[in-house]
């Protein structure tokens, strides 16, 4: 599993022009899913997002997390983290979970950060095409990687 963490003061995601979702501070959270990711990954990955302390104290230091600053996520389904660009100029999918597998570890990672993680949760819709408009804070952008429940 793999996560590219975007710390924003606004996130605003669009489908057929019409605004489906936004945040304003928090996290805007691309998710990439691969074949061999489990829930526990899941819970891993959710669990260090949530625990990531990337938002500026009083001394203007990186030691706040999400829940600190009373932030929130815009967790978005990205399936393109898994591109492979070894061979050639067009990407391949193939380390990309199948979009019905995908989707189900995408909807327990939303659920478990709103409901177990107790966190403000705004999402895009698993297979649309979405339009993202972000305000990026810093900018501050953090890539993840979760593998046989452990970060990478």
């Amino acid at each position: 599993m793999k996560a590219l963490i975007q710390r924003v003061t606004k996130s605003k995601l669009e489908i057929d022009n019409k605004e489906y979702s936004k945040i304003e501070r928090g996290f805007l959270v691309l998710l990439g899913v691969t074949h061999e990711d489990t829930m526990e990954d899941m819970k891993v990955m959710a669990e260090k997002i949530v625990k990531l302390r990337i938002f500026e104290d009083e001394n203007g230091k990186m030691n706040l997390s999400i829940k600190d600053i009373g932030g929130a996520l815009h967790i978005v389904s990205q399936f393109t983290l898994y591109a492979d660009c070894h061979h050639g100029n067009r990407p391949g999918f193939t380390f990309a979970a199948q979009p019905e597998y995908a989707e189900k570890i995408y909807d327990a990672f939303v659920a478990y950060c709103k409901n177990d993680l107790e966190m403000p949760v705004s999402t895009g819709s698993f297979g649309a095409d979405m339009q993202i408009t972000l305000t990026n804070d810093g900018p501050v952008t953090i890539m993840l990687e979760c593998k046989e429940g452990k970060i990478l």
